[in-house]
Formats: structure tokens, C-alpha cells, sequence
């Protein structure tokens, strides 16, 4: 690592102590003279990255269907939303919140559950949140009334946040900078898909029993993946910091049983106080959000996207169930198309990663966060081309297969976008990306909350072809992200003090901000 990144590290008030490089320092080789374990030395065992390929793909094989079930637990609900407004004698405004309040839930979850793997670790605080998680949601299938569920609905959302506060971490604890594009192309599958195919999974449940049915099947489901979850992550910690502390003590106490009560405590990273790590949580977030033009072009199309993903939920009941009289499952099925659409991501995303791989070859650090986005460009003319598609495709006398597959245009654009703007912010950012990340986060999770709300009144006084030609046209005005990211993002990293610290640098710095 250059000292220049050496000083940053150490001295800049911006960066979390604990954030420190790694894989560049060989430990003492006589812990009982005072080790350093703040970092790992060369080749480490201890060290996630140099785990077999096996034992991290059997991590995140673990993490990903729990990824999944999180938008499951948003999206599954929509399909029951009808007979919950009936027992409850509701509007279906009313009845929609359940879905909102639980997304906003996941949004704002973060927040908090982010800060805690440096306290709990990450096995901890997956293990954990997801089972708090599962209470809350057993809590929604015997819900006595509607106050009560909704609030229920709430604290399960902000639980249910663990993969979205930690995966992106835990990968980059697994990789460095340069080689996470694979396993983060999965991450955002996940991240991506798990709207569409909770509302097609939950569907067939929804159709035939009550709502409380489907939130006893989640729980079914979920439980199940937890279980896997809590034996795949067994004696896998993977935040650095954390395992550097672990075997500093392991150390510690070993020395003090052979030499006794004098011998010197081996150093570990620094943890930060509690009250240090929510202001970092709770502040930094913002000040990117609204002072980085990076990361507010990343949530203005985050925002807008993820909102229409669950926008959907309201107008495909619309399209494919009223006008063309599908069933609540047939509806389900309709988001086969968006689930087809997405899960194409990951594969043309091979095509983009070896693009990437080329440009970063040879350059010093490897940071060309530009190289990320040339599928991107491709796909911000695809998403109001396939809008507009699947917008003058919902009359009746059109088959319903034409928007269905209009819609799987959109899932692949949808993917690609995302991806884009998560590594291009990962990139820029580098050690300061959670932040980044986090206040693109909260601003899709808000719009992804707000978007049903007003989607189905949008879609009954405009029409379906002019409500979505509406949502196409705003497509087209941001389009040119991508292109400006590409023709001026250099520019843009050298105006921002978190990015320009990262140009140029010669060697990688530890990524351990990821998730924090």
C-alpha cells in the first residue's frame, strides 16, 4: 500500500478505526513479545480471502436464497392483500401499507444492523437479526388486529434488512476489489429477484387459502433457510476486524496460561465505541446523499426502479387479473417474465466482467470504475423501450404474452442498472462504499415503499398505455446516467474528497467499510 493511503488510514477522521489494510504486514513470529494483529500477514489461513473457492461459494450459496426471501417477505404479501382488506374490512389503500411499511422497514434497517457485525460480527448478526426476524414474522400470522399486524409488519422489514446491511460486506471480505464481480452479480440477483418470484411463489398460496396461510408458509420457508444459514456460517466469520480481535484474545489468554498475568497483550484493531459507530450509521449516509453527484444519480435511478419493481405488484393484479381476468395465481405466473428477464443479468454480466477485466489490467490500483458501466448504457435504452412495450401491449385485445415479455426487458435492464450503479459506488468509494451505498439504499427503499401507494390511482386516471408511457418518458430523462458516468466520472471522483482518495493509488486498501 502507498503511505499516502498509509496516512489516510491512520489519521483521516472520516474513516472508522477499525477500517484498517490488510494482507500487507507478516505478524511477529513470537506472539509473547507484543503481536500485531491488526492486520493479517501474507497468506494467512485466518484470512477469508484466501479461503478454498469451495468454502466461499458454500457461503454465499447459504446467504443468497436468504437474500431472496427478504423481498419474498414483501412481494408475498401482495397477493393475499385482497382477502386481508376483506377480513379486516379495509380499504385497499389501508390494506397496501402492509407492504410499505415493510419496505420502508427494510430501508431505515441498515441503519443499525450495519454497525452491529462490528460489534457482533457477521455470523452474529445474520444468525441473529434473521431469527428476530422470524418472530416478528410468526407475530403477522396471528395478528389480531390491523394496528398491531402493521407494526409487526414494520419491525420485520427492519430485521429482515441483515443481507441487505451485510452481503455486499461479506463479499468483499472474501475478495478484493477487483475479483468481486461474479459473486456480486449473485448478490444483486438476489437483491433483484426476489419481488417478482415472491409474488409468483406466494401466489399459489394466496389463491386457495387465507392470508394468514401465506405468512405461515413463509415462515415455513424461512425458518428452514435459517437453519441452513446458522450451519453454513459456523466457524465462518469473515469480517476481518472481527477475527483479528478474536485471535488476539485467543492469544492473549493462551500466553497469560503459559507465562502468566505480565506477559504483554498482543494488539488488535481498534473498536470503535457504540456511540462512534450510529453517528457514523446515521450521518455520513446523508452527507453523500446530498453532496456526491455520483451517489445521487446512483438513488435517483435506484429509487425509481426499485419503486417500479414493486409498483408492479399493484398494476400487474391490474393488467393480467381485471382486464384479462387471470387468476391470482395466473397473475403470479406473469412474473415469470420479470424473473426471466432478471435471471439473464448474471449472464450477460460475464460478458461486462471480462470488459472490466481487461481495462483494469495493468493499471496501477485497478480503480476504473468507468469500465463498469457499457452494459449499463445498452440497458438505459432497453428499460423505456420495453416500458413503453409493455404500455401499448395491455389492452385486451392484445395476447397478454406481448407485455409479459415487454416486462422481461425491463427485468433485464432493471438488473443491469442496479448492478451498475452498486459497482461503479463500490468502486469510486472503496472503503468509504457502505456509506455510499447506504444512502442510495435508504432512498430506493423509500420509493420503494412509496411507489404502490399512488401507482394504482396513477395507472385508473391516466389509463394503463398513458400511466406507463408516463413512467417511460421519466426513463428517458435519466438515460444519460450511465453516458455521464462513463464521459465525466473521472471528474467527478476527483471533485468528491471520499473518491479522489482512491485515484491512483498503487496498491489496494483494505475494503472492510463494506457493510459497516
Amino acid at each position: 500500500m502507498s503511505s499516502r493511503a498509509n496516512s489516510q488510514t491512520e489519521s483521516s477522521p472520516l474513516l472508522p478505526s477499525a477500517l484498517l489494510p490488510s494482507d500487507v504486514v507478516t505478524l511477529p513470529s513470537d506472539p509473547a513479545n507484543g503481536s500485531d494483529f491488526t492486520q493479517f500477514p501474507p497468506s494467512s489461513p485466518l484470512n477469508p480471502r484466501n479461503w478454498s473457492r469451495w468454502r466461499k461459494w458454500l457461503l454465499i450459496a447459504a446467504i443468497t436464497p436468504i437474500d431472496l426471501s427478504i423481498s419474498w417477505g414483501a412481494s408475498g404479501f401482495s397477493p393475499a392483500e385482497g382477502k386481508f382488506a376483506e377480513d379486516f374490512g379495509i380499504s385497499d389503500e389501508v390494506a397496501r401499507l402492509g407492504l410499505s411499511l415493510y419496505i420502508l422497514g427494510v430501508g431505515l434497517g441498515p441503519m443499525f444492523l450495519a454497525p452491529l457485525s462490528e460489534l457482533l460480527g457477521r455470523s452474529g448478526i445474520y444468525t441473529g437479526s434473521y431469527a428476530i426476524f422470524l418472530i416478528f414474522l410468526a407475530g403477522t400470522a396471528v395478528a389480531p388486529c390491523v394496528s398491531v399486524f402493521m407494526v409487526l409488519r414494520f419491525f420485520s422489514g427492519l430485521f429482515a434488512a441483515v443481507t441487505v446491511a451485510n452481503f455486499g460486506g461479506t463479499i468483499a471480505d472474501l475478495y478484493p476489489q477487483a475479483k468481486t464481480g461474479r459473486a456480486m452479480s449473485i448478490y444483486l440477483w438476489a437483491a433483484t429477484c426476489g419481488s417478482p418470484s415472491g409474488f409468483f411463489l406466494l401466489s399459489a398460496v394466496a389463491q386457495t387459502h387465507g392470508w394468514r396461510t401465506v405468512f405461515w408458509a413463509l415462515l415455513g420457508i424461512n425458518g428452514g433457510l435459517w437453519l441452513i444459514l446458522v450451519a453454513a456460517l459456523w466457524g465462518n466469520e469473515t469480517r476481518h476486524t472481527t477475527i483479528l480481535r478474536r485471535e488476539a484474545k485467543r492469544v492473549a489468554e493462551n500466553q497469560r496460561w503459559r507465562h502468566g498475568a505480565g506477559m504483554t497483550i498482543p494488539a488488535s484493531p481498534k473498536r470503535r465505541s457504540p456511540k462512534e459507530i450510529l453517528h457514523v450509521a446515521l450521518t455520513r449516509p446523508f452527507r453523500f446523499l446530498f453532496t456526491e453527484a455520483i451517489v445521487m444519480f446512483g438513488a435517483l435511478y435506484n429509487g425509481f426502479l426499485y419503486g417500479l419493481s414493486f409498483l408492479f405488484n399493484v398494476v400487474f393484479v391490474q393488467v393480467f387479473g381485471v382486464n384479462h381476468g387471470f387468476t391470482t395465481f395466473g397473475v403470479g405466473c406473469a412474473f415469470l417474465g420479470i424473473v426471466a428477464g432478471i435471471s439473464l443479468g448474471p449472464l450477460t454480466n460475464l460478458w461486462q466482467e471480462r470488459y472490466y477485466q481487461r481495462a483494469i489490467s495493468g493499471v496501477p490500483g485497478g480503480n476504473v470504475p468507468e469500465a463498469r458501466v457499457q452494459l449499463a448504457k445498452v440497458a438505459a435504452l432497453v428499460f423505456p423501450i420495453s416500458m413503453f412495450w409493455f404500455a401499448w401491449t395491455t389492452d385486451t385485445a392484445v395476447q397478454p404474452l406481448a407485455p409479459i415479455v415487454a416486462s422481461a426487458f425491463w427485468g433485464w435492464s432493471f438488473y443491469t442498472l442496479i448492478l451498475m450503479t452498486f459497482q461503479y459506488t463500490e468502486d469510486a468509494y472503496r472503503v468509504f462504499s457502505a456509506s455510499a451505498l447506504a444512502g442510495i439504499s435508504l432512498v430506493r427503499n423509500i420509493a420503494g415503499a412509496a411507489f404502490p401507494m399512488f401507482g394504482k390511482q396513477l395507472f385508473e386516471r391516466l389509463g394503463y398505455q398513458w400511466g406507463a408511457s408516463l413512467v417511460a418518458s421519466i426513463a428517458i430523462i435519466l438515460a444519460p446516467i450511465p453516458f455521464v458516468l462513463e464521459r465525466y466520472g473521472v471528474e467527478l471522483r476527483k471533485r468528491s474528497p471520499w473518491a479522489r482518495q482512491h485515484m491512483n493509488e498503487l496498491e489496494e486498501e483494505e475494503d472492510d467499510d463494506h457493510g459497516v
